[in-house]
C-alpha cells in the first residue's frame, strides 16, 4: 500500500530539553498541535546517520496519551523513511523489554513512551524518550542534539498512514515501510529464562507450597510480565500478581514502589504475612521489595520487568 509524505509546516515550542529520561511534561503540553510531532522530529533527525531504513522499537507504559502519540510516531516515521517499527501491543512494553528488543533485533533504537514513577491521565504527566542501539538511554551527546533540533524546527514529515490496530498482533506493510505488533511479554519471558532457572524456581515453589508470594504491578506496564511469568511459568497462585491490568491512570494511583504508595502491597504483606513482596513502577525499571521483617528500598533492577 502506498502512502504520500506532507511536509508540515511548524513553530518551535520553548523547553522542549530532555534530559537522559527524554522529555516530561503534562498531557495538556503534549496535546497542543504540533507539540509531540515537533519533538518526534526532532529526535528522529538526532539519530546517527538520520531515520532512513532504521528500524525502531516502541512502547511504553500504557499511560494516558500513548495510543494517539504512537499513531503520531508511526506517521512520522514513515515520512521520514524508517525502514521498520517493532510495537508493543496496545502499544505495551515494560523498559526492561524494550531495551532487551531493541539489542534482540539490532535496531537502531527505541521511543519510549513513560514519565516512570509519575502519575498518569489527562491531568497529570507523560513523557516521551528515546534508547540508543545498546538499549540503553540516549547519551547527553544525543539528547542535546535533539534540543537544538527543538530550536530551529520549521517542518516535519508525516505520512498519511491510516490508523494501526495496535490490540491485534499483526504485521502491517506500507511499500518499503513494516510496522509490526508484536506481542509485549515473548521475547522479555525467553530473556529472563536464559537468566534465571525457572525449573528451580517451580520445583521451590512446589516443595514449598507455604512460601507465598505477591507482586504488585500499581497497574503499570509490569503487570502482563507479572501475571505470565508468577502465574503461567512458574504455577503461583492467581493472587500472587495483584493490580496488574495497566491503566492509562493507574487506577488514579502514583505508580511509585514505596512504603508511602505501596501501601495496599505493604498491607496485605502484614496482614497476610506474605514471605516474599515486592512492587514496581509506571515503566517497570525500579522496584520494591518486602517480606516478613525485610524491606528494601527502591532500585533500578533488570528483573522487574
Amino acid at each position: 500500500m502506498a502512502f504520500s509524505i506532507s511536509s508540515v509546516q511548524t513553530t518551535k515550542f520553548d523547553g522542549q530539553k530532555p534530559g537522559t529520561s527524554g522529555l516530561r511534561k503534562r498531557v495538556k503540553v503534549f496535546e497542543q498541535p504540533h507539540y509531540t510531532e515537533n519533538f518526534i522530529q526532532a529526535t528522529l533527525s538526532a539519530i546517527e546517520g538520520g531515520p532512513a531504513n532504521a528500524t525502531l522499537v516502541v512502547g511504553g507504559d500504557g499511560r494516558y496519551f500513548s495510543v494517539p502519540a504512537i499513531q503520531s510516531i508511526i506517521k512520522l516515521c514513515a515520512g521520514n523513511k524508517v525502514s521498520r517499527l517493532i510495537i508493543g501491543q496496545n502499544g505495551i512494553l515494560s523498559t526492561p523489554a524494550a531495551s532487551n528488543l531493541i539489542r534482540k533485533h539490532k535496531a537502531t533504537g527505541g521511543i519510549l513512551l513513560t514519565a516512570s514513577h509519575n502519575p498518569g491521565g489527562p491531568d497529570h504527566d507523560f513523557g516521551i524518550k528515546y534508547n540508543i542501539g545498546s538499549g540503553g538511554p540516549a547519551p547527553e551527546a544525543i539528547t542535546e542534539k535533539i534540543y537544538q533540533n527543538t530550536l530551529s524546527i520549521t517542518t516535519y514529515l508525516s505520512a498519511d498512514i491510516p490508523t494501526i490496530d495496535l490490540t491485534k498482533i499483526a504485521t502491517h506493510k506500507f511499500g518499503e515501510f513494516t510496522v509490526d505488533v508484536i506481542d509485549s511479554v515473548d521475547a522479555y519471558v525467553e530473556l529472563v529464562k536464559g537468566i534465571y532457572d525457572f525449573d528451580y524456581l517451580k520445583a521451590f515453589f512446589k516443595k514449598r507450597p507455604d512460601f507465598t508470594v505477591r507482586f504488585d504491578s500499581m497497574h503499570g506496564v509490569t503487570g502482563p510480565y507479572n501475571k505470565r511469568i508468577l502465574v503461567e511459568e512458574l504455577g503461583l497462585p492467581a493472587e500472587s500478581a495483584i493490580n496488574f491490568v495497566p491503566l492509562p491512570d493507574f487506577g488514579g494511583g502514583h505508580p511509585d514502589p514505596n512504603l508511602t504508595y505501596a501501601h495496599e502491597l505493604v498491607e496485605i504483606v502484614e496482614r497476610d504475612n506474605i514471605d516474599f513482596g515486592a512492587a514496581s513502577d509506571g515503566d517497570g525499571d525500579r522496584n520494591m521489595i518486602i517480606g516478613k521483617g525485610a524491606f528494601v528500598n527502591p532500585s533500578d533492577s533488570v528483573a522487574g520487568g
